[in-house]
């Protein structure tokens, strides 16, 4: 993604030093430091926005739901459609920004991120929220790199780069704390809808602030695209997400022709993208960073931690507005700890890790994430938020905080300045994906735990049944525990790096 960015900036006059240690001409944002520090604010904006999307949709879920009558093997896509187009399209979206034009790029993804949620926010019908979040999605796969990349070509000298990833880090951080508040308060006192309309003014500020502010830059490399990769990844991940909503449908079931002929799709399109990855000339997605056994098994983790901890965020959304009758805003404030622990507790990962190694902290987190998605298999109709609730989503906050920043980390040890950017681009892909498999599979496990107990009592399948959702979670809080356990696993058979071996931090896409 930022691919031979040292070789551009000695190409390009636009992208020359701005310390002074170069002659000749610069940027206008190099040559007032203030401005760059705007374009930072700019920047910084847009991806609070594509962050904060990931959660603020998440609490006002069961509002749409119940508006637009979305079923609830269904609805599992308000969230996935998103973060399916976001994670199989980063990596290509990223190429296109530094071919096309950083800046180009991004100001193109504000006005899409804009209009598709505009569309969203007007939806009268479930396919239509599907299709904005979709597009929400695709969009933000191009605005995250060329947001990331312009950061590293603006600020060209260490000290000033360090500083702008540190405030970057931060926004992106807090976007997921921000986004339950937000996505609660819009919710609560306005309508599910305004939160998607919301973006609309702030992609709005931030365009505006872009064409002002930030100095265009691309690569002059070898220009060509792996649109077959793209095709055959976005396309596999779809089949097997669509394959697990199949499954979930009453009546369906996971050995019905469809849900099986949906994962088989699946399995042939993903064999086939490895297969093109392995030939391309100018691969998608590199096997050589992959198939490096620390990176591989940080991604392999990073996957599978992901696709747990959404378990978290989707039921417990749920749990608290439907079984203990939470408002919606309440119901944000209630999910806030998590957040906090994570923003807390990755401030002072970075002190540790050079003492322990990331390998320690990663185990010792996954274990933590791992048992504190198992405590909520312990929650009834009359369970308290702070005997029941709380004590599981500060155990997961600490252990995520630990995982997140060795992980970061991993991506670039060992990798070559010039795969540096897709190393990191693939971390946070592997976070999209797992979150949108994840969410998938287990509202699928949710949806036929509940049919199960429905019918073991002989009960009606019609409305919403207290008792048959609780079960339904706690099967589906299990699950995600063992994802977690399976990290954990992972970690501890192919991480083998030691304290001395690893990269310096490494910024992230997204929170």
């Amino acid at each position: 993604m930022l691919e031979k960015e040292t070789n551009d900036m000695a190409a390009d006059p636009q992208l020359a030093a701005t310390d002074g240690s170069q002659k000749g001409p610069i940027s206008p944002i190099g040559d007032l430091p203030s401005r760059r520090w705007w374009a930072l604010a700019v920047i910084a904006i847009a991806q609070l926005m594509v962050v904060l999307d990931g959660t603020v949709v998440t609490i006002a879920l069961p509002s749409a739901q119940l508006a637009l009558h979305i079923s609830d093997a269904d609805r599992q896509w308000a969230i996935t459609a998103y973060t399916l187009a976001f994670g199989g399209l980063l990596l290509l979206g990223g190429r296109i920004g530094d071919y096309v034009g950083r800046k180009r790029i991004f100001l193109i993804g504000l006005v899409g991120f804009a209009a598709a949620s505009t569309l969203g926010g007007a939806a009268q019908n479930a396919g239509t929220l599907f299709a904005a979040r979709a597009i929400q999605g695709a969009f933000a796969a191009l605005l995250a790199p060329a947001a990331l990349s312009l950061i590293t070509v603006t600020f060209t000298e260490a000290k000033e780069r360090s500083r702008a990833f540190a405030v970057y880090g931060a926004i992106a951080g807090a976007g997921a704390a921000i986004g339950l508040i937000l996505g609660g308060a819009l919710t609560e006192y306005t309508s599910w809808r305004w939160c998607l309309f919301i973006n609309v003014p702030i992609a709005a500020v931030a365009f505006v602030g872009g064409i002002i502010l930030v100095t265009e830059s691309k690569s002059h490399g070898q220009t060509s695209y792996d649109i077959p990769g793209a095709i055959l990844c976005t396309a596999g991940l779809v089949s097997l997400v669509y394959g697990f909503t199949e499954a979930a449908k009453p009546g369906v079931g996971w050995l019905s022709g469809q849900a099986l002929g949906l994962l088989g799709a699946a399995a042939v399109l993903l064999i086939a993208f490895v297969v093109v990855e392995l030939r391309a000339a100018n691969p998608l997605l590199p096997m050589r960073i992959v198939l490096d056994r620390n990176r591989g098994g940080s991604y392999l983790a990073s996957l599978l931690s992901f696709a747990g901890m959404f378990a978290m965020f989707l039921f417990l959304s749920y749990y608290l507005q439907f079984n203990l009758g939470y408002s919606a805003l309440k119901s944000g404030l209630a999910v806030l700890p998590f957040s906090g622990g994570v923003i807390v507790t990755s401030g002072v990962v970075p002190s540790l890790m050079p003492r322990t190694g990331p390998k320690p902290l990663m185990l010792v987190g996954l274990a933590m994430a791992a048992v504190g998605l198992a405590t909520f298999t312990s929650i009834s109709d009359t369970s308290s938020w702070a005997g029941h609730v709380l004590p599981g989503e500060l155990l997961m906050s600490v252990g995520f905080a630990l995982l997140l920043v060795p992980l970061s980390n991993l991506a670039l040890t060992g990798v070559s300045p010039d795969d540096a950017g897709v190393a990191s681009a693939v971390l946070n892909s592997t976070q999209q994906v797992g979150g949108t498999l994840g969410t998938s599979l287990l509202n699928t496990i949710y949806a036929s735990a509940v049919t199960s107990f429905l019918k073991a009592h002989h009960l009606a399948p019609s409305g919403f049944n207290p008792l048959a959702a609780i079960h339904g979670y706690r099967v589906a809080f299990w699950i995600g525990a063992g994802l977690i356990a399976a990290a954990f696993v992972v970690v501890l058979a192919l991480v083998k790096v030691g304290r001395t071996d690893v990269a310096p931090d490494a910024p992230r896409v997204a929170g």
